[in-house]
């Protein structure tokens, strides 16, 4: 396989892109009982989510020693691994945030400045990771390997910061949680 695969996934992936944070834009602002659906809210998902993170950048750390280690059949478990979990985390998010009200983070001072810091960072990496992370694993599964170093190089740092906010935001503002 040579750069035609890479071409026939570029629109999709794009596509992917552009949908996947405006969907999820929508949904985070959709109640279900807006629309006559009762549904208990899903407090219980937060430390999931959030410790689904954490086993995100568990899997993107291993997978790089395994492929550093030689061991390209682990290391592509482990990164499908870390896709399927992040797939996971944004079905459990929106979910979430379809039936609960969004929480206000409640820290002052230095603190609260550090927070929002994290979490815009967290946010805008989390979009432009997804093309990212799509782009570098067509390139593997193409192997197209030395274009997927490259970009892998971008796209790991980026991810892992991403899924380690993820847990740090959830640390930061778990105790203003509606309990």
């Amino acid at each position: 396989m040579n750069n035609t695969v890479e071409k026939k996934f570029r629109t999709p992936i794009i596509i992917v892109s552009i949908l996947i944070p405006i969907v999820v834009a929508i949904l985070f602002s959709v109640k279900l009982k807006d629309f006559g659906i009762n549904v208990e809210p899903l407090s219980f998902l937060p430390p999931i989510y959030a410790s689904i993170n954490g086993v995100t950048a568990i899997l993107l750390i291993l997978a790089v020693r395994a492929i550093k280690n030689g061991n390209r059949s682990l290391h592509e478990k482990l990164m499908t691994s870390a896709i399927a979990c992040s797939v996971i985390f944004l079905v459990m998010y929106v979910a979430y945030h379809m039936t609960s009200e969004s929480t206000k983070f409640g820290g002052e001072g230095i603190i609260r400045y550090v927070y929002f810091f994290i979490l815009l960072t967290h946010i805008a990496l989390s979009v432009i990771i997804i093309p990212l992370v799509l782009f570098t694993y067509v390139r593997a599964l193409s192997k197209q390997f030395d274009r997927h170093k490259k970009l892998a190089r971008i796209t790991f740092p980026l991810w892992l910061y991403v899924a380690v906010t993820g847990v740090i935001v959830y640390l930061m503002i778990s105790p203003y949680y509606v309990k």
